[in-house]
């Protein structure tokens, strides 16, 4: 790399100037190394300065998860572009709309997704679309140089609570957040990993780590056949996995109801949802050897606090009133201010101190720190509503409610689903662990609709209908209960309830 370059790309090719014969990533039965992939993102980023495709340019890449993904990926940000993701769920409504707000000048994507191109208004409007083979010009990429400000990445939130925001994430983003998250992660060069978050795959291949592609469809979690990854696990001797906790729960599930523990596995980390004391003990019944840390944090700001399996598994969240959620990252500086729905300035760090509430007090959780991201493309409503700026410092409003114990994190659900009444708040979110915890309940929460609470209950079989409502009936706060077929999650974790939806489902059954 030229002097002044200041990207992945050159971690990636440090490693694999060091490891030229080491596996990097195992695609069912394709895999490359180090060497191998460092060639093919040199002539695939030549190709793309062929096609027309510059520094600053941001491509629209829809291709899954595997080989092809990073050796695009990382060409686009030798030649300097912005990769803009979308995830493999995305709706034509949520294409367009995503396409609208990056403004795309490319379109990289495998030909299930090109066909959309004739469907897509947003999409027809891109000049440049390619598919995801590339032609070899023998000629070399033109060197170039980006720095710290020059955006690597967008990405999108899932818009659950609303518009999904396009997340900027820079050069000096992504090196600060590698820089906690490889502390977190504590990778080891000799370890085969099996990394479902994409970030971390970025940050194998920069650390000279082999990466294997679990044998599942991202965008069609549900659909995960356990022993077809625990087969994998054992073929290549995986001894790390970085995934959402729906991902690892499903196999500890297999392993425990089949008694084959997975003895392989030595380090879990997961993130993206949260995980209580129960499924925490099945990590540790499941995954005999290994040591699971769970990270809380979001799209924007990730890592805010870890805590060990073994630790949540011995808590009683009734009891602590809260999700435990483990201490404080060092690289993160964490306040709790008042829930409220309105935007928030505040003008000095006085007035910060004077705004945050003290230690057991339920509130928002806001973020500071490098790795916390500080803006959003194309949507000053996001900027308004969710960063607060004091003093040259971005505070980033997290719309989860918890409270602090000292440097300790508890997490008591999402702001727009407290429920507030004459004594503070009631949390669904607590509520779910109990429901949940109910033999015959998949799911449950609790909704407040015309000052009364409902219980919103998946029941696992129709036979069990009967059987668990005298027992949901029975616990405090609890005025009716409602069942639903299907409690709507998350997309991208099939983890979180997606509560707005949920209670427009309720509350048009009602009327």
């Amino acid at each position: 790399m030229e002097a002044g370059q200041f990207n992945i790309v050159s971690l990636f090719a440090d490693a694999s100037k060091r490891h030229p014969d080491r596996i990097a990533i195992i695609e069912k039965n394709h895999q490359i190394t180090f060497a191998e992939l460092a060639q093919e993102i040199d002539k695939t980023a030549s190709y793309f300065q062929q096609k027309g495709i510059s520094k600053g340019d941001r491509v629209l890449v829809f291709v899954p998860m595997g080989i092809n993904l990073y050796r695009i990926v990382l060409a686009l940000f030798k030649i300097g572009a912005t990769a803009v993701f979308l995830d493999g769920w995305v709706s034509f409504k949520r294409l367009n709309l995503c396409c609208k707000i990056a403004e795309c000048t490319a379109f990289i994507g495998i030909r299930k997704a090109r066909i959309l191109t004739f469907f897509s208004s947003e999409i027809r409007k891109i000049p440049i679309k390619l598919g995801v083979a590339y032609k070899d010009y023998g000629i070399p990429a033109k060197n170039i140089s980006t720095n710290v400000n020059d955006t690597a990445l967008i990405t999108f939130t899932t818009g659950s609570s609303g518009t999904p925001k396009a997340a900027k994430r820079t050069h000096g983003f992504l090196k600060a957040q590698f820089s906690v998250l490889e502390k977190k992660i504590d990778p080891e060069i000799s370890k085969v990993d099996m990394p479902v978050l994409p970030i971390v795959l970025m940050i194998n291949l920069g650390k000279g780590i082999t990466s294997v592609i679990a044998d599942f469809k991202a965008s069609k979690p549900e659909s995960l056949k356990a022993e077809k990854v625990i087969a994998q696990i054992e073929k290549h001797q995986v001894a790390s996995i970085a995934s959402s906790p729906y991902f690892i729960f499903k196999l500890a599930q297999y392993a425990i109801e089949h008694n084959v523990p997975i003895q392989n596995i030595k380090r879990i980390f997961t993130g993206g949802a949260a995980v209580f004391p129960e499924e925490a003990k099945t990590y540790v019944q499941a995954f005999p050897n290994s040591t699971s840390k769970i990270l809380y944090g979001s799209t924007e700001a990730e890592p805010i606090s870890s805590v060990n399996a073994l630790d949540l598994a011995t808590r009683n969240i009734a009891k602590d009133k809260g999700l435990y959620v483990g201490s404080i990252d060092t690289a993160a500086k964490v306040l709790i201010i008042p829930i409220k729905e309105e935007n928030i300035k505040i003008q000095n760090s006085d007035e910060l101190r004077t705004n945050s509430l003290k230690d057991q007090k339920i509130g928002e959780i806001i973020v500071s720190g490098s790795h916390v991201l500080k803006e959003y493309v194309n949507n000053p409503e996001a900027m308004e509503r969710q960063k607060i700026w004091v003093e040259d410092v971005c505070w980033h409003r997290t719309g989860d409610s918890g409270f602090k114990i000292g440097n300790e994190l508890y997490l008591t659900g999402p702001c727009n689903a407290m429920i507030e009444n004459e004594s503070g708040y009631i949390s669904p979110f607590l509520y779910e662990q109990i429901l949940t915890s109910i033999d015959g309940v998949n799911a449950g929460t609790i909704l407040s609709i015309k000052d009364k609470n409902y219980a919103v209950i998946e029941a696992q079989s129709k036979g069990d209908i009967e059987k668990v409502t005298p027992e949901i009936m029975a616990i405090e706060g609890i005025d009716e209960v409602y069942f639903v077929k299907k409690i709507p999650r998350d997309p991208r974790h099939f983890s979180k309830i997606e509560y707005k939806k949920l209670k427009n489902m309720l509350a048009s059954k009602l009327n």
